[in-house]
């Protein structure tokens, strides 16, 4: 569905070979080809090389089984970064995004979390409707919610100004005394405008900002009634793509991130800001979360058709086995796996720094120290994603509705398995233990409850976010069909005890655990020295210790790294995972300037 619109053929592959190209993007994920967009509009040669037979990356649609299309790994659209929709919205009528079928969709409510005893909490875009859900549990916790939201959204500006900002990177190599003195005026400027932010909070809203920064299980302090934290714990399960109105849906999770740091990483916070951001920046209409028409897929293909208008090539079935470095140290471009040489003066990559620098660059042209801090960089993941097709509408128990009807809770991000702490902590000692969670976690969403594209009519697609499953198991393995078979009917029995009937209305799934995140999407880490580690969603760790200026690694996170030339430009860089743009809208810039410079 996705390849008729791109290119392996003959014609082009002799194009790759004719021409040096200014710059060459490896991996046609969203980052990627945001990048190329962004690099053929500043008037560069651009190829985009992706080694799947669809581009997209992890946000791609795919037809697995007939008439069912499943947005195999991100499922929602809410951290597209402003910045990089108004770029596009501002060029409207030339991209034509709405012709490329671009829709999105918005869904009823937002977060919906199921109990087995009858009760439910529903929360949407209805501050009153919201009030009285919360009150069902507490008329305290109901009044707080308010002022903690209010506190948290100032807290989002500063990060808002972060996620758009290069990193303020210590540059490297030799220096003219105008490139020195460029680099400190852009610093200045640059923590000039963060002191001006941070200023801005006043004293309360600093302290509050700092303490959840550094103590994050006081976001729950406003909330007094445990049985609230129990229902809302899974809102932010997953948090970089969650349906969610902060307050209740954000902060009560932060308890569970602390309970999870390893295994799901510390990053949970910082996706709270960035959705809350993008909630709140109503100028480009991307206030809420959102399904697309088509699946995630219609992203990728909107950016793409957006960067082919620019002047960009994009080439699928084409995969890179190693970057070339020629004799000056500088990039020289790329080898293909046919063998094929392309040439460019720029190569960005948008696959994990793991697989560009210890899988693609040659070892000898790196530093020792660097090349050891990308082997030991973190990766953990404990993610299963699996994606449903059914033959009815899932029937939640506590909220009955029609069996054709769609509710407003079908809509909504739905929270199976976190009720209580008890349950949660159970699920994460599992995988400590080196076993699937005997009850996981899961963030469903039914997105044909919108999109009528996806599905043979009466039937659905259902995308279950699950956690948490160790890469190597101890007690079975994700080569054995009837061991993944096990696991899937796990999470369908579960969910039948929240929607009675769901297990017998599948018609058939598709299950992506960490070793296929690795080998479908290219998702790696280190097998050697953490095998437990790899098929991390986010291109690695979001912790605190691997965001902003330490991300990918202390001293190379301006997107630049070591081989002069070569640039990151993938989720592995600043400002981190999820759908939003900004690693390729930033990388790109920085290209950008690189260029200019060179030509002058």
């Amino acid at each position: 569905m996705w390849r008729r619109s791109f290119s392996n053929g003959v014609s082009l592959t002799r194009t790759l070979k004719d021409k040096k190209w200014d710059a060459l993007v490896i991996g046609g994920g969203h980052n990627g080809l945001i990048a190329a967009a962004y690099l053929a509009r500043g008037g560069l040669s651009v190829a985009v090389l992706e080694r799947r037979h669809v581009i997209g990356g992890a946000a791609v649609t795919e037809e697995l089984i007939p008439g069912f299309k499943f947005s195999r790994c991100s499922y929602l659209q809410s951290l597209l970064r402003p910045s990089v929709i108004r770029w596009f919205h501002s060029t409207l009528q030339e991209l034509e995004l709405k012709k490329h079928g671009l829709k999105l969709l918005k869904p009823i409510a937002t977060s919906f979390t199921p109990c087995l005893d009858g009760l439910y909490l529903l929360l949407g875009f209805d501050d009153q409707q919201n009030n009285s859900e919360i009150s069902k549990f507490s008329k305290r916790d109901a009044d707080t919610y308010p002022r903690y939201e209010n506190e948290l959204s100032k807290f989002c500006k500063i990060m808002d100004f972060l996620l758009d900002s290069p990193p303020p990177e210590a540059l490297h190599g030799d220096l003219s005394f105008h490139d020195l003195l460029r680099d400190k005026m852009q610093k200045s400027v640059f923590w000039a405008r963060c002191l001006r932010h941070v200023l801005s909070l006043g004293q309360k809203d600093l302290v509050f900002s700092v303490n959840l920064s550094q103590n994050p299980e006081s976001g729950v302090v406003w909330c007094s009634t445990e049985l609230i934290v129990h229902c809302s714990i899974g809102t932010l399960n997953y948090s970089r793509q969650v349906s969610m109105h902060p307050g209740v849906d954000t902060c009560c999770c932060i308890m569970l991130w602390v309970k999870l740091m390893v295994i799901v990483t510390f990053g949970r916070k910082y996706f709270i800001c960035e959705v809350d951001v993008n909630r709140n920046d109503a100028t480009v209409n991307c206030k809420i979360v959102r399904h697309v028409e088509g699946g995630m897929g219609s992203v990728s293909l909107a950016i793409s058709k957006a960067a082919t208008k620019a002047g960009a090539h994009i080439l699928v079935n084409t995969e890179v086995s190693q970057i070339m470095i020629g004799d000056s140290g500088e990039v020289d471009g790329v080898l293909l796996v046919d063998g094929t040489r392309v040439h460019s003066s720029f190569v960005l990559s948008n696959a994990t720094p793991y697989k560009t620098f210890m899988g693609l660059v040659p070892r000898d042209v790196l530093p020792d120290d660097f090349l050891r801090a990308i082997k030991y960089s973190d990766y953990h993941s404990g993610v299963t994603k699996i994606n449903v097709a059914v033959d009815k509408l899932p029937q939640f128990h506590c909220c009955k509705s029609s069996q054709l009807e769609v509710g407003p809770h079908h809509t909504a991000t739905v929270h199976i398995g976190c009720e209580s702490m008890e349950e949660i902590g159970s699920a994460c000692q599992d995988a400590w233990n080196g076993l699937p969670s005997r009850r996981p976690v899961m963030e469903m969403t039914i997105p044909s409850s919108l999109d009528k594209t996806i599905s043979p009519p009466g039937k659905h697609v259902v995308s279950l976010f699950t956690q948490y499953t160790p890469y190597k198991p101890s007690d079975g393995s994700w080569e054995d069909p009837t061991y993944r078979e096990s696991y899937a009917q796990k999470c369908f029995s579960l969910i039948d005890e929240y929607a009675p009937g769901f297990s017998s209305s599948v018609i058939g799934y598709d299950l992506l655990t960490p070793p296929d995140l690795e080998r479908e999407f290219g998702l790696t880490g280190n097998l050697t020295s953490q095998p437990e580690t790899c098929g991390n969603i986010f291109h690695g760790a979001m912790g605190l210790d691997s965001l902003f200026l330490m991300r990918p690694v202390k001293g190379w996170s301006g997107y630049r790294t070591p081989v002069r030339g070569l640039y990151l430009c993938g989720s592995g860089s600043h400002p981190g995972g999820g759908v939003m743009g900004a690693p390729g809208r930033n990388a790109a810039h920085v290209v950008l300037q690189d260029f200019k410079k060179q030509s002058r």
